[in-house]
């Protein structure tokens, strides 16, 4: 499958090649996705951000795609993941750069501009609110808060466990992944789970896709995940406490423009309300704070004229 306009190839940064697909000429606009994604998460933002001037880049994060996939667990490290994208910047020929994340992309945008405010002149996160350190190793708190309940994350978090669940059949893990957090499912009606479930056995095999995402999209996630496998993706989700312990020293407040959407169906939002919330005492010039209504967690992919419209008018902002 190729869209017209986005080309791809490697390029070196932080000591690893990521492959990276890109648009349009001028001021740099990076765009990270998340799990279980890859560039083409973005396949809708392409065109309208190179169409009003920008040098749109995704790339397949570290561990996806045909970007390199180290093999230690904790190589994806939010530290790590963060300069692999800080390096970008000047790799391409640029001194700085606005990012956009969604999903895990998401924590590492904020992460580049709490962290790198010479070079990342403003952000953008999609579903994952701005989260400052905890006080507490994030582990002990997430086995506390889902004591004797399944967590997707705790689960996620032994090696080899999640990986055989999604490498088994990679086309219906994916299709009930991508369904299950998408807007058109009413999560508190499905089947609940015990602690020690897995993640799919539970969950109804879609018997449509919705609207958003097309078989051949499907088909190529899948191919995407049966070439690179499930583990570098997977390995993001065991380093919480590891990027804890790294970031003791972080500062607090992001100063930079900054622009947050969500689905009003999403999951990740339904558990992190307070912290939209707050976020504006942590981020203390955002500029859009914006809840898409009747989508879910797939933000880009599930609305993306909405997306575009915000990001383009966030763009058009800050550069007049």
């Amino acid at each position: 499958m190729s869209w017209p306009g986005i080309t791809e190839r490697r390029i070196g940064t932080n000591g690893i090649e990521l492959n990276i697909a890109e648009s349009g000429e001028g001021p740099l606009v990076l765009l990270l996705h998340g799990f279980p994604e890859s560039w083409y998460s973005w396949r809708h933002q392409f065109k309208p951000l190179a169409d009003a001037g920008y040098h749109v880049v995704a790339p397949d994060m570290r561990g996806y795609g045909k970007s390199d996939k180290p093999s230690a667990i904790e190589a994806y490290n939010q530290v790590e993941v963060v300069n692999d994208i800080i390096g970008l910047v000047p790799a391409l020929g640029y001194e700085n750069a606005v990012v956009i994340g969604h999903d895990w992309g998401a924590p590492t945008a904020w992460a580049t501009a709490l962290n790198h405010p010479d070079v990342v002149r403003a952000v953008g996160a999609l579903s994952v609110p701005f989260l400052p350190r905890s006080p507490v190793p994030p582990m002990a708190m997430m086995r506390e808060v889902y004591k004797g309940q399944f967590f997707y994350q705790l689960y996620f978090f032994e090696p080899g466990v999640a990986e055989a669940e999604f490498e088994a059949d990679i086309r219906t893990a994916l299709k009930k992944f991508l369904v299950m957090a998408g807007g058109e499912t009413d999560l508190s009606a499905l089947p609940p789970k015990a602690e020690d479930d897995d993640m799919f056995s539970s969950l109804p095999d879609p018997e449509m896709l919705p609207a958003w995402v097309s078989d051949a999209d499907l088909d190529f996630y899948t191919g995407e995940f049966e070439r690179s496998g499930m583990r570098g993706p997977l390995n993001y989700y065991r380093n919480h406490d590891l990027t804890w312990e790294l970031t003791k020293d972080a500062p607090t407040t992001i100063s930079q423009p900054a622009l947050f959407l969500a689905g009003a169906n999403d999951g990740v939002i339904m558990m992190a309300e307070e912290l939209v919330k707050i976020m504006p005492h942590f981020v203390t010039d955002l500029r859009i704070n914006k809840l898409i209504p009747e989508i879910g967690h797939w933000t880009q992919q599930e609305a993306p004229e909405a997306v575009n419209e915000s990001i383009l008018a966030f763009l058009k902002e800050i550069d007049g």
